[in-house]
This record gives structure tokens, C-alpha cells and sequence, in this order.
């Protein structure tokens, strides 16, 4: 792979209840708990997906990113359905989906959180919502890992398994959160798809 083939084309980072878009903060709610964050952000963007209301918020602060990293720069047509993936990261897995089944099993299971008791989920869901039928993986990781995250879809995309893929971190447990979301392809436009710029992009919360 040639320096500098693919490129960061958009990025969202929503995190410390504040939304920002390539780097600009785009929508801030202070003083919210995450769940009326997160639905005051669907609100903000005026998105119209019925779905949204069941998910888990492991899978509601993945969805939201991805709306928001799409918006208005990425045309779906440009490629085949099976070559746009995802390759996402977090440290808790499905945690705090597990947690919430775990208390309700003391009463009655409830089979609308067993459903999102895979960490995985969330890209089923993002995946759903805009027809991607490409590579994907969720991995478990310490914390946010740059130089994973590039060796991973360098792979993918040097070996022609996917023309475009977004990837980052979305880890949620409790009242902690943060996505952080790269849209990366093989563009002359954008940022340089390197392990300094995911890092800076990600610490800008």
C-alpha cells in the first residue's frame, strides 16, 4: 500500500454529551443523563427510524454516530453493498444490555433486552438501517486502538474485501459513553488514513 491511499472522508465523535461532526461540534446537550442525550441527538437531526426506540443504548449511540458520519458526504450507490463493512471496537461488550436483562430476569426475563445481549448488535443494526452487506467485526479491546483498527482495514481494503469501511470505538456502560466513528476509503480528498490522525480525532473529547 502506497502512503496516503486511503483517506478519513468523515468522522463523528459523540461523547461528555456533545456531537461532533469531522471535528466541529455540531449539536451539545449539557446537564442530560445518556438515554435523554442520545434521544435528544435522533430529535436534533430530525431522524425518522421507529426502530430507534427499541434498541439498546449500546446500539442507539452507534446508530446515532453512523447517521450523523453519513450525513450529507457518503452516497451509498457509489459502491456494492457487499464492499462497505464495519470494523468497530469497544471495552465492555454488550454490558450494559447484560446488566439490565440480568435485573429483569429477577421479575420477568425480558426478551427485548436478551435480544441485545451481543455486543454485535449494533452493527446489525447500523447495517440494517443502510443496506451494508460487507465484512464486519466488533472486537473487545482495553481502550481505543489506533494501530488495530488501521492493520485491520488496511487489510480489508488492501485485499479488495471492502471499497469503503467505518470503523472506531462505541463503548457504553451506564453513565459512561463514548463513538467515535472514521469513514474511510480510497479517496484523494479528506484525512490520511494514519494512526496519529485516528488518535488526535479521537481525543478531541
Amino acid at each position: 500500500m502506497s502512503a496516503g491511499k486511503y483517506h478519513i472522508t468523515s468522522s463523528c465523535i459523540i461523547s461528555g454529551n456533545t456531537v461532533y461532526k469531522n471535528e466541529v461540534q455540531v449539536f451539545g446537550q449539557p446537564g442530560t443523563n445518556p438515554g435523554d442525550f442520545l434521544l435528544a441527538v435522533y430529535q436534533h437531526f430530525e431522524l425518522n427510524y421507529p426502530k430507534f426506540y427499541k434498541m439498546d443504548s449500546l446500539s442507539k449511540l452507534g446508530w446515532l454516530a453512523s447517521e450523523v458520519l453519513l450525513k450529507d458526504c457518503f452516497d451509498k450507490n457509489k459502491y456494492e453493498h457487499e464492499a462497505i463493512g464495519l470494523v468497530l471496537t469497544n471495552a465492555n461488550s454488550s454490558l450494559d444490555a447484560d446488566l439490565k436483562y440480568w435485573d429483569s430476569v429477577h421479575d420477568m426475563a425480558s426478551p427485548s433486552l436478551f435480544v441485545y445481549t451481543l455486543p454485535n448488535i449494533v452493527i446489525g443494526e447500523i447495517c440494517i438501517r443502510n443496506g451494508f452487506k460487507g465484512e464486519d467485526a466488533l472486537y473487545i479491546t482495553p481502550q481505543f486502538d489506533a494501530v488495530f483498527l488501521q492493520q485491520q482495514v488496511n487489510y480489508l481494503l488492501d485485499n479488495d474485501i471492502l471499497n469503503a469501511c467505518i470503523c472506531g470505538w462505541v463503548d457504553m456502560i451506564g453513565g459512561d459513553y463514548k463513538a467515535a466513528l472514521f469513514l474511510v476509503e480510497e479517496d484523494e480528498d479528506g484525512i490520511e488514513f494514519e494512526i496519529e490522525e485516528l488518535n488526535r480525532i479521537f481525543n478531541i473529547t
